[in-house]
């Protein structure tokens, strides 16, 4: 289902990213009128509006800000602008194009749970967004949107940058909350959630940088026009990132009503060069595959879970028949590896296991009782850790094998991946 753009409906015009092009398109506008209203009454409107969270969890927001304790001061608002799922690539087009949107999230929000300070931690290699962010903070501070006594009304609020290291894991909001004190982003145990002891032990509501950015429009439109932009309690527009082997890879603004066949076939393009779709990653690396005889389902939170996967960050990763999937369970086992924080032994030990394994089997040496054993570590990973690290770390692993067992097996029988064999003799002349 095609919407009109209202988040990245400006991302390509030269100066999008200054203040005066926000405020010449209604930028702030929301903020003035929230700060008129009693901060319930905003928390009431997010949570009638449908907005779950954009970073993957799917939470309901307005609950989440609901659960922030508010005997307790201060309070703090964290956004997460880590973004480092595989295949997202959403909120960096926000930050670079639109910054002024996500600051007046931000000042929103934090008027909303009653917090003075909000920090966002952005991904350590996006330094040049960072730069845009700054200018437009100091913007916003200039003209009076940022700071004491916000637009006369009383209410002060200060927005400060954190810049992390590059680590997967500081996408888990606990663990981002220990980075943020200035140790190593490790989850903590649950309970308690942030929304009671957060960030230096004060209450904290932790929020995705998409998700921010809709705050403005909730509060400006109207939760009902909000709400009927998607399916029941999946409101509002949505960013989708689509890459791998299509046409035309990009980030697509649509209403959760759209399926994935149009994104996929109408958004993006279509499978690359013509060639055969063999299976689809909706939500970024960490959730199960689909197959071609679902894309028909919607690209939204409750569709994408019926069908037996997850929307998660809505990086949707379409794979060709030239995909040999042992070759993607190991690249991906190599990224989880890597990025384990290494504070759960299962996690930590059990991932380098399937790595290896998976490189055998992908050169050719592996033996059938190491599908077995896959499927086994995986077991003993899943549900085992802290957060949700180990889940997704198997994920791959597991979707693969229930889904494309039979390569496994020829790379086993075969000692080689048939797969790419016989994709170049496909590509010979006949008669070659």
């Amino acid at each position: 289902m095609t919407v009109d753009p209202v988040l990245i409906n400006h991302v390509r015009e030269p100066n999008a990213f200054t203040l005066d092009f926000y405020l010449a398109h209604g930028g702030y506008e929301a903020l003035k009128k929230a700060l008129t209203l009693a901060p319930d009454s905003i928390i009431d409107r997010v949570k009638a509006s449908g907005l779950r969270g954009r970073g993957g969890a799917g939470f309901p927001t307005g609950m989440k800000w609901q659960f922030v304790d508010k005997k307790i001061a201060p309070r703090y608002l964290a956004c997460n602008a880590d973004e480092s799922e595989p295949g997202t690539f959403k909120d960096h087009l926000l930050m670079e194009r639109n910054p002024h949107l996500l600051i007046e999230g931000c000042a929103i929000s934090c008027y909303a749970i009653g917090a003075k300070v909000a920090y966002i931690y952005i991904r350590g290699e996006f330094l040049h967004v960072q730069r845009v962010l700054e200018q437009a903070i100091a913007e916003a501070y200039a003209r009076g949107f940022l700071g004491a006594n916000i637009l006369g009304s009383g209410f002060d609020c200060e927005v400060y940058i954190h810049r992390g290291a590059g680590a997967y894991e500081a996408g888990e909001e606990t663990a981002l909350l220990e980075s943020l004190e200035g140790k190593r982003a490790q989850p903590r145990n649950k309970p308690p959630f942030p929304a009671v002891v957060g960030l230096y032990g004060k209450p904290t509501a932790v929020n995705n940088v998409e998700t921010l950015c809709n705050i403005p429009l909730i509060v400006s439109r109207g939760a009902d026009w909000y709400a009927a932009l998607g399916p029941e309690k999946n409101g509002g527009p949505k960013l989708y990132c689509v890459s791998g082997h299509v046409n035309r890879p990009g980030v697509y603004e649509a209403s959760m009503k759209v399926t994935l066949r149009e994104l996929v076939e109408g958004y993006a393009g279509g499978v690359r060069k013509g060639r055969t779709l063999k299976a689809v990653i909706p939500g970024g690396s960490s959730v199960p595959i689909l197959m071609p005889d679902q894309l028909d389902v919607q690209a939204s939170f409750d569709a994408i879970q019926k069908a037996g996967s997850l929307l998660g960050s809505a990086a949707i990763v379409v794979l060709d028949d030239t995909t040999c999937m042992v070759w993607l369970a190991e690249n991906l086992l190599h990224f989880y590896r890597h990025e384990s924080c290494g504070k759960c032994t299962p996690c930590r030990e059990g991932t380098d296991w399937l790595y290896k394994i998976l490189r055998k089997i992908e050169r050719g040496e592996g033996t059938p009782r190491d599908l077995d054993l896959l499927s086994s570590i995986s077991a003993n990973i899943g549900g085992k850790t802290l957060c949700a690290f180990g889940d997704a770390a198997v994920t791959p692993v597991v979707t693969t094998l229930t889904h494309f067992r039979h390569e496994y097996e020829a790379h086993i029988l075969e000692r080689r991946c048939t797969l790419v064999a016989d994709w170049r003799a496909r590509q010979q002349p006949v008669g070659v």
